[in-house]
């Protein structure tokens, strides 16, 4: 809200030159900022009623918690509060390098842009249509939607959200360069996949690093490097926006396994990983395979009620020999214990049953092998049995961290 100096009417209603123009409380604009995003002109004449129209400009733009003004006859003085939740711009699909130039350059369009924005109000929107110029001196004419970003994490906003709705954007052709390997048909596949797909400023360079650098860690190359780099003139058609990708790899080594150790006092001891373990010293250290006994470490963590464990394996490399040793720790954090059974979209009797084959209760501690024991250990020659044999089981695990809880819904899915 903004406040204006009280005075009669007939004072309200006279003109005034002001001496001076100021603005207090807001260190972080310059005057001449303020004075362009007000409207304010120095040697103008003003009423009470432009004094506050040029206020109610500046609140407009969502900048300022409240602003006040005083005129003494003398000096008109503006007295600003900042609002303090102002956030970074996440540009998610529109092809315009975020960066120092961006922000200069939508500053010498918004002079109160300072590379943050409100969650809304005028300069969210300022910025919007400066985006939407940008892209048309680019040749793109589009619509442009801004909203906040809630981070799904921190279940809080820290972003203020533009995006193309209009055109399609996509990734287009994708550009490898420096393979030391030849190229075999499975990655043209991979590539083959990923374009066309949705482009994402943030996202799209990972999914392409992610997918590729994947297959060949998958073949022993552990050290694989992928650079992705969306090219700054976009293929534009009728139908989409097709963003261009260079991408660059370097595989390093093929590997074998030469060892795996556990770390003192796991969970799991050294003898039953060893029996366990679908990778072995000579075999060659296949991404997928290493990776899935660091996923078998922690799902036993998670049957002990460890929900948030995390797997630290360490990789040790002998170039020279080819070869790759693993020692492997866990930061196992707090215990989990059952919360809530939630059972979704079953008939009342289905329902009864199921609760009353239901062996965690609230408050052990929890252990998500039990959800699987509970889905194939009920016989085929129960009627819940039965039920469960020929349907998809599903379910889904609610941390409560505060409590330090788990809730677990189960559904189950008719099979096609």
């Amino acid at each position: 809200m903004f406040l204006l100096l009280a005075a009669p009417l007939p004072l309200r209603a006279q003109k005034y030159l002001p001496k001076t123009i100021q603005f207090k409380g807001a260190p972080e604009y310059s005057e001449q900022e303020l004075l362009a995003a007000s409207g304010l002109k120095k040697g103008k004449i003003l009423d009470f009623a432009e004094m506050s129209g040029h206020s109610q400009k500046l609140m407009d733009t969502g900048l300022f918690e409240t602003l006040s003004f005083k005129f003494d006859g003398v000096d008109l003085v503006y007295t600003l509060v900042p609002h303090s939740d102002l956030y970074p711009l996440r540009l998610e699909n529109l092809p315009l390098a975020p960066g120092k130039e961006l922000d200069a350059a939508l500053h010498d369009r918004i002079p109160l842009y300072h590379g943050k924005v409100p969650a809304e109000g005028g300069l969210a929107e300022q910025v919007r249509q400066a985006l939407e110029e940008m892209l048309v001196a680019k040749g793109i004419n589009a619509n442009v939607l801004t909203a906040p970003y809630t981070d799904e994490q921190l279940h809080q906003v820290t972003a203020v959200s533009y995006s193309i709705t209009s055109p399609s954007v996509q990734i287009g052709e994708i550009h490898i360069d420096g393979v030391a390997t030849p190229l075999d048909p499975k990655v043209m596949e991979i590539v083959a996949r990923m374009t066309g797909s949705n482009y994402d400023v943030e996202g799209s360079p990972g999914l392409i690093g992610t997918n590729l650098g994947n297959y060949y860690r998958d073949l022993g190359y552990l050290e694989t490097e992928i650079h992705a780099t969306a090219q700054s003139t976009p293929v534009i058609t009728t139908e989409a926006v097709r963003i261009p990708f260079q991408v660059s790899i370097s595989t390093g080594a093929q590997y074998k396994i030469s060892g795996i150790q556990l770390a003192p006092g796991l969970l799991v001891t050294q003898a039953d990983f060893d029996r366990r373990a679908n990778i072995h010293p000579g075999d060659l250290a296949d991404g997928s395979r290493v990776r899935a006994n660091w996923q078998f470490i922690e799902r036993q963590y998670h049957n002990k009620g460890y929900m948030k464990a995390v797997v630290h394996p360490t990789a040790s490399f002998d170039r020279a020999q080819g070869t790759v040793s693993f020692t492997v720790s866990v930061e196992p954090g707090p215990i989990y214990r059952m919360g809530r059974l939630i059972i979704q979209n079953n008939a009342e009797d289905l329902r009864a049953a199921m609760w009353a084959a239901w062996k965690l209760q609230g408050g052990e501690i929890f252990d998500e092998s039990a959800i699987q024991a509970y889905f194939t250990s009920q016989g085929d020659k129960t009627p819940l049995g039965r039920t469960f044999a020929s349907a998809n089981c599903r379910y889904k695990l609610t941390l409560n961290d505060d409590t330090h809880t788990v809730d677990v819904t189960l559904r189950l899915e008719k099979r096609d």
